[in-house]
């Protein structure tokens, strides 16, 4: 078989403007799982209890399984199909999409900031209160500084993830890059060169995502040293 490219011309916009919403989708999806995810740590972590029972850290740990133990696709199904049938909100695909991902995204962080939170010497903590620090203000001035450390590496990670899992809003018409590889598969009659050029964008976002990741990597480790 011989490769045929010669579509290019006619339809390379195409591929520029779904590479375009893969990202804008990836980074706004990022930003609301980072808080999101923050907000379900904290519950997890949260030691408020009704007589033996703590109801935030139920709520988030029973969220946190059943969002890591289902498919993205199902998800992304079930908030564009079921926003209107139980809220009776009809919402674009782009939205359900971006809120489907994001809701997705932040059981993964949680994971990562607590993992973060973890891996911090509890000895810092103790350090903090017997100077007098609420455990708050702990939190905020000596453990979270160190955990962020920790953390951002993964936090690209998830962003680098993001961006190969939101080809799956395409299966409700999101133009982001796989729909627009599907668009010019039946308008070319190409049926595997545009797949190609997907691969070729999705491989140019996530590798240079990753050497900025490990640039600031790099930086944060360097801060270390001195």
């Amino acid at each position: 078989m011989e490769l045929d490219f010669s579509f290019l011309s006619k339809y390379m916009s195409y591929f520029i403007d779904g590479a375009k919403w893969t990202l804008l989708i990836s980074l706004i999806t990022v930003c609301v799982g980072v808080i999101l995810g923050s907000i379900l740590c904290f519950m997890k972590r949260s030691n408020f209890h009704i007589w033996k029972i703590k109801p935030l850290k139920l709520i988030a740990t029973v969220y946190i399984e059943l969002i890591r133990g289902t498919p993205l696709l199902l998800q992304i199904m079930m908030v564009y199909v079921g926003s209107e049938m139980i809220f009776g909100v009809s919402l674009e695909a782009v939205t359900s999409a971006v809120i489907a991902i994001s809701l997705n995204s932040s059981a993964y962080v949680s994971e990562i900031i607590r993992a973060g939170i973890d891996a911090v010497d509890k000895g810092q903590m103790e350090a903090a209160r017997s100077l007098g620090m609420s455990q708050v203000k702990a939190m905020r001035l000596i453990i979270m500084p160190q955990a962020i450390r920790n953390i951002l590496p993964a936090i690209g990670n998830e962003f680098v993830a993001i961006i190969k899992e939101s080809s799956m809003a395409s299966v409700i018409g999101v133009a982001e890059l796989m729909y627009a590889a599907k668009v010019v598969r039946g308008s070319s009659f190409r049926g595997f060169e545009p797949l190609m050029v997907a691969a070729a964008f999705y491989f140019v976002m996530t590798f240079s995502l990753g050497r900025l990741m490990n640039y600031f990597e790099r930086r944060l480790k360097a801060g270390d040293t001195r």
